[in-house]
């Protein structure tokens, strides 16, 4: 889990917005696992450890449904051990849950979606010492994913919910060009470019991880931006090792023509696309 620490630059926090808040606190909680750390009439802050946070949820009025435009593709839930990814695999087996399923080399992943169509990974990474790289890239497939190989690497036990040291792995966005965008998240935030998918994808990170964020335009390049009451990502946090390091990220930004601006203890900017990004220390 070292790729979720300070000094690497790593997505902290994920919050989306829902059509229907007590529908989406009974399926991640009952079926992902979260507790609940706060919770109004329209929000609540989910938790795993009791103490932090790494999703939140939103409730909108008029809610639409989301549609081929910019924003999330999925987040990402990591979780500490692939012993971990088998018990989840047995109670979402119990639980009669659909979800899709692949093995990325570098990690072993599952895929479902919430009541709104959010699109959720939840994954568990294999050690960076058997990643493969090569010429400043690191080797990803999506090929099939051998359950029974995971499940028998376990007996199964009781489902307690997610376990304590679980992350937000990373954050999967669907934009309108990839050009803009990759000068935004190298030349404005400072990740590097560690796999490009054909002309289609890129996925970036700090620190040599795998990926720490992915970019598609699987929804068509010129995608337009969801409308603000559309269900999806309302924003995503970026957590910077110190306050030297933001601003200079701040600059950074600037100079390309981002829009930073502060609120409260944070600032926030958004890529070419509009999905919008806290910058936290």
């Amino acid at each position: 889990m070292n790729f979720h620490r300070k000094p690497i630059t790593y997505v902290e926090h994920v919050r989306i917005k829902v059509s229907n808040l007590a529908r989406s606190l009974a399926y991640y909680q009952a079926i992902i696992g979260f507790s609940v750390l706060e919770q109004t009439d329209r929000t609540a802050v989910l938790t795993v450890d009791g103490k932090t946070s790494i999703l939140s949820l939103e409730q909108v009025d008029n809610a639409e449904p989301k549609r081929r435009t910019t924003g999330l593709y999925h987040f990402a839930i990591l979780l500490p051990h692939r012993s971990d990814l088998a018990q989840i695999v047995y109670h979402f087996a119990e639980n009669g849950v659909r979800l899709g399923s692949a093995d990325h080399l570098v990690s072993e992943a599952l895929y479902l979606n919430d009541p709104d169509g959010n699109g959720i990974e939840i994954y568990a990474d294999r050690d960076p010492s058997v990643w493969k790289w090569g010429a400043g890239e690191v080797a990803m497939t999506t090929d099939p994913l051998d359950f029974a190989d995971l499940v028998a690497s376990v007996q199964k036990q009781s489902w307690s919910g997610l376990p304590k040291g679980t992350v937000m792995g990373h954050i999967h966005l669907h934009v309108s060009e990839l050009v803009k965008t990759e000068q935004f998240y190298v030349e404005g935030l400072g990740f590097d470019v560690v796999n490009r998918y054909g002309g289609q994808a890129l996925f970036i990170s700090s620190g040599k991880y795998h990926h720490h964020i992915g970019l598609n335009t699987w929804n068509g390049v010129g995608a337009p931006a969801p409308a603000a009451n559309s269900v999806g990502l309302d924003w995503f946090s970026l957590m910077y090792d110190n306050e030297e390091a933001r601003q200079a990220v701040i600059t950074n930004l600037e100079r390309i023509g981002a829009t930073v601006t502060r609120e409260g203890d944070h600032y926030v900017t958004a890529d070419p696309s509009g999905n919008r990004i806290l910058l936290k220390i």
